[in-house]
């Protein structure tokens, strides 16, 4: 297989921007147009943070893909997924703030007390919101060795956002089982990597 070139890796980075935008989109037409059930909050919850998900297992798919395809220039999007992951689970939680809580910071205390699995889903956001925050050229010329040791926190978010999903549903669901395991498989490939990092 050929490796893909710059000006194809640019097409790529066009379709992700289609791939992360357009659904989002879809949830503001079907929020004004009533195609969600009686239970819009969730819904609207739900459907956010599964994107975040699908974005999230997305961005750990581009190394191996990288690797094991010999297409070295896919890297190259791998801050734009991340980015997406990050915007995606902010809406994620701000509907739940919002739609919820309506922002009452007291009452996010008292659930983040009383429902574990939102304080994973807080830990998630804001390991993304640091990963993103430094996830330019800047940044990792300013940390050096430091900004990789803070990046590879992302396998913590594969392991705890899983575990805030399947944990908030409340009942065995296939859904929440299968991000499970696309990011069991996923963690599965830096097996070496994440041992090393332990260490």
């Amino acid at each position: 297989m050929k490796r893909l070139t710059l000006k194809q890796i640019k097409i790529v980075k066009v379709l992700i921007w289609l791939a992360a935008s357009l659904p989002l989109l879809w949830l503001v037409f079907a929020t004004t147009q009533g195609l969600l059930s009686a239970d819009p909050a969730k819904d609207i919850q739900h459907f956010t943070g599964r994107m975040a998900l699908k974005l999230l297992l997305a961005t750990l798919l581009i190394s191996p893909l990288a690797r094991y395809g010999k297409q070295p220039l896919l890297i190259r999007c791998r801050r734009l997924l991340g980015v997406w992951c990050f915007v995606w689970a902010s809406i994620h939680l701000a509907s739940y703030t919002i739609l919820e809580l309506g922002l009452d910071f007291t009452l996010l205390g008292i659930e983040l007390v009383k429902r574990p699995y939102l304080t994973l889903g807080i830990i998630s956001w804001l390991i993304l919101f640091a990963l993103t925050v430094t996830s330019t050229q800047w940044a990792m010329r300013k940390m050096g060795s430091g900004w990789q040791k803070l990046h590879n926190f992302v396998y913590i978010v594969a392991i705890l956002a899983p575990i805030h999903y399947l944990w908030s549903v409340k009942t065995l669901s296939p859904l929440p089982i299968f991000y499970a395991i696309g990011a069991i498989i996923l963690l599965a490939f830096r097996y070496q990597k994440i041992r090393q990092w332990w260490r």
